[in-house]
């Protein structure tokens, strides 16, 4: 029996090398590096020069961090209870097998799979505020066609719109969660006299409280990151700084500006940044968990 268990702890580390491998040689490492370089003044071109705090002095005092912060937040906090609701609603919507449901799941996963330089060019094309069809569609019903990405009002809102169709990740995951709830326990409420809302709001919602908890995890630490792509090829961070995120000012500081010093500061704000919100997330939800018994 020991050796039994040994044997399958060998077998497992074995095939958790090669991602623990890559894990340093792509995370840590950069990481470790880039820790380093904050404290330096580095162009890529001369030898870094120690520069102490001066390079975090220079960000926490940068207008232009603080317009990216505000943008990132903003943005993380109207894109991820939406992308959330979106993906429990598709899912409560296509979990039973219809006729076309295989279509329906296979449409609403297929956003997540396109490139995300095709997608933002995509989105590009429909908020064109002359002949794309978003704009047509609202001329056709009367209704008032912005200039999406050339307004500043709209531009972030116009981003977040964008974020909703790339929700197939958690549209599967919540999709076998609500696979993995019992019938038995529906049939029990049906007895009982529950109508469809008591169902949903005693059984399925409590029941996917740690799913929706994984999935609001998942998607503020991808957040940071998924904002580069649109706001690079659509926007180029403007209009007026609108959609200038964190990812993008910290690309322009490293590689427009060649200043890797502060740009390496900026990044691990931003890490920073995101650790203080998972933890305020923690403390917020720790109690969404459950125990099987």
């Amino acid at each position: 029996m020991i050796g039994s268990r040994r044997e399958y702890r060998y077998q497992s580390a074995v095939l958790l090398l090669p991602y623990l491998i890559g894990a340093v040689f792509l995370v840590v490492l950069p990481l470790i590096l880039s820790l380093a370089l904050s404290f330096f003044s580095y162009d890529g071109l001369s030898a870094p020069v120690w520069a102490g705090w001066a390079n975090f002095r220079e960000v926490l005092g940068d207008p232009l961090f603080k317009v990216a912060l505000t943008n990132s937040l903003t943005f993380m906090y109207l894109a991820v209870p939406l992308r959330l609701l979106a993906a429990l609603g598709l899912a409560l919507l296509l979990s039973r097998p219809r006729p076309g449901t295989g279509l329906y799941r296979a449409l609403v996963y297929l956003p997540t799979v396109v490139p995300e330089i095709a997608y933002a060019l995509l989105w590009l094309w429909i908020f064109n505020p002359l002949y794309g069809p978003l704009n047509q569609i609202l001329r056709l019903l009367g209704l008032p066609a912005p200039a999406w990405l050339v307004n500043s009002q709209t531009a972030l809102p116009a981003l977040v719109m964008m974020s909703l169709f790339t929700i197939g990740e958690g549209f599967v995951i919540l999709l076998a969660a609500l696979k993995s709830i019992s019938t038995e326990v529906y049939d029990a409420a049906w007895v009982d006299g529950s109508g469809r809302w008591q169902a949903f709001t005693h059984i399925t919602l409590p029941l996917l409280k740690p799913w929706l908890v994984l999935l609001v995890f998942r998607d503020v630490i991808l957040t940071f990151q998924t904002t580069f792509t649109p706001a690079y090829i659509m926007t180029g961070g403007g209009p007026y700084y609108a959609t200038l995120f964190l990812p993008m000012l910290v690309f322009e500081e490293a590689f427009d500006r060649l200043r890797f010093g502060v740009g390496s500061v900026m990044m691990l704000m931003m890490i920073l940044f995101t650790l203080g919100l998972l933890v305020l997330l923690y403390a917020i939800f720790q109690e969404w968990g459950y125990e099987e018994t």
